[in-house]
């Protein structure tokens, strides 16, 4: 976050904690929406709403957004989900020290991340809504409700109970539901819009082909994709509801179209509705010097001797006599999470990711949906299928999403395991232990199986740190390192425990309406016991 870019955001929210707060109002508004006016350009009112409602499941923009869309996402993810699943470090550190980065929870930046995850999809979805009543148009309504999901299942196990059953109410005072109820609802939403979906899929009709980015209107591969979307919610939910999981997961995988099983199916942005966008972490790791490889990425990628490494990070600066020497005969090094040290010419110099800016966005791979259905198949077994086959599958899958060539058999029976990473430089010396033991091979208890399953499923996610923080939370999988200074202990946060989720913003309860309804949210945590809102307040299906 160059300082020239740095507060591109403040017309969302004030930047300083401790001066100012956002307002309500404008957290709960879209500033970068298309207006009414735009919306009657050349049928824009509809299919313009399908690409814009698209571009909130994660903030993408095109090189005309220049880098207001980049920062968004910079403060809204990448500083947050992104680094404590384990895969970046950041060299920098921002408010002397106090950042989500080492766990102090800055409300502007989770003003972001409430705004990006719930807020950016709010005004689209509704005005879809209306639209496709207006118009009798059900198919742009079930589009629009499984992209509502996409979005708001991020807010959902981010923050906790959030505006559902009511989200379409004209008033800014929505009441919050409880997670579970919301999981219910978002259930019986999926399955509604997927029994519309499946019916234009089965007559060869193409849903807003010139808006949709994602797919260009295939109907059986949004299909395929709200079913895997429900596996992945399911699998969520299955320590907090077992039943629930079960009957959703199976519901998923049994349909028609089932799940995900080929790349193809994957659901990412890239080139679509005749945009091509950009991807924010490039920006973020060669324009901003910011965004490199995490230590975590570095135990388990180096000590697996993992085909994927040089796929995912490029090597450290030629110049850099700090890197581990790889299986590949280069050496890569991670940044620590939670440094307090700004930006430094030794973290400059280690591994950048290796993306580019034509490298798509991932929403949903077919890679993740096999190991979902490994962990499946692990606890329910039957109809589930075989966890270990799945569980490779998965593998494969995931290098051929990466262009890798290597055998799997090779990796998973190498009985390699993570290793120990030292760093010894003056001030910025670090030393991680191994993280664990545990080698790739399919053996062990139930327990050790499922451990298995999570760290190839963390490997694979690579690089949606949304996804990788919910099932770590959720599973306690992969051990990563600590990080490095914890910041953020009067709001909850442990060095061991991490972040279990963030707080809201300050602007929820700043007015006397707000106060009401923040009051009532905090009473649906612990099962409708109550709980504070602190980041270590565990969410409903954070339970393990």
């Amino acid at each position: 976050m160059k300082t020239i870019n740095r507060y591109t955001l403040m017309a969302i929210c004030a930047m300083a904690l401790t001066t100012s707060s956002c307002d309500f109002e404008e957290v709960n508004t879209n500033q970068f929406e298309m207006t009414e006016e735009e919306g009657t350009r050349d049928d824009f009112a509809v299919g313009g709403l399908i690409t814009a409602l698209e571009k909130t499941v994660f903030p993408v923009g095109t090189q005309a957004d220049d880098t207001g869309v980049i920062n968004q996402y910079q403060i809204a993810f990448h500083l947050s989900a992104d680094s404590w699943s384990g895969y970046f470090g950041q060299n920098n550190s921002w408010g002397g020290g106090n950042n989500n980065t080492s766990y102090f929870l800055k409300d502007d930046w989770i003003a972001a991340t409430y705004k990006c995850t719930y807020t950016n999809a709010l005004n689209a979805w509704k005005k879809l809504k209306k639209t496709s009543e207006d118009n009798n148009t059900p198919e742009v309504f079930a589009l629009a409700q499984v992209l509502k999901i996409s979005a708001w299942h991020k807010a959902l196990e981010s923050f906790g109970p959030i505006p559902y059953s009511h989200a379409a109410d004209a008033t800014m005072n929505i009441p919050f539901d409880s997670e579970k109820d919301v999981y219910t609802a978002m259930f019986k939403d999926l399955t509604e819009a997927i029994e519309v979906l499946t019916a234009k899929a089965e007559n060869g009709v193409s849903i807003m082909k010139n808006y949709d980015a994602v797919y260009a209107g295939d109907a059986a591969k949004w299909v395929r994709y709200a079913n895997s979307l429900m596996l992945r919610l399911a699998m969520h939910i299955r320590f907090a509801d077992n039943e629930m999981a079960k009957k959703y997961a199976a519901q998923a995988i049994n349909q028609a179209y089932g799940v995900m099983t080929d790349q193809k199916d994957e659901a990412k942005m890239s080139t679509g509705a005749g945009l091509v966008f950009r991807n924010n972490i490039q920006w973020l790791s060669d324009q901003y010097d910011e965004s490199r490889m995490g230590t975590s990425m570095v135990a388990y990628l180096l000590g697996y001797e993992d085909p994927r490494l040089s796929a995912y990070f490029q090597p450290v600066d030629e110049s850099s006599s700090y890197g581990i020497k790889a299986f590949d005969g280069k050496k890569y090094q991670g940044v620590p999470l939670g440094h307090i040290y700004g930006q430094t010419d030794m973290y400059k110099m280690f591994s950048k990711p290796n993306i580019q800016a034509s490298t798509p966005t991932y929403w949903l791979r077919a890679s993740e949906v096999y190991f979902l259905r490994a962990e499946a198949a692990l606890v329910w077994g039957g109809e589930f299928g075989d966890a270990e086959s799945l569980y490779e599958q998965g593998i494969q899958m995931s290098f051929d999403e990466n262009g890798v060539k290597s055998s799997v058999d090779s990796y998973m029976y190498s009985g390699k395991t993570p290793i120990a990473n030292e760093l010894s430089g003056g001030r910025y010396t670090y030393s991680y232990p191994a993280p664990c033991e545990t080698t790739v091979e399919f053996e062990g208890s139930q327990e050790d199986k499922l451990e298995k399953i999570m760290i190839q499923k963390w490997i694979a996610l690579y690089p949606n740190g949304q996804e990788a923080w919910t099932e770590w939370r959720r599973t306690g999988y992969p051990v990563l390192n600590k990080v490095l200074t914890n910041r953020g202990s009067s709001q909850g946060a442990t060095a061991d425990g991490g972040i279990r989720r963030m707080i809201y913003p300050i602007s929820f309860y700043q007015t006397h309406d707000g106060k009401e309804i923040y009051d009532n949210a905090l009473k649906l945590f612990n099962n409708g016991n109550g709980g504070q809102d602190r980041s270590d307040t565990r969410l409903w299906w954070d339970c393990k």
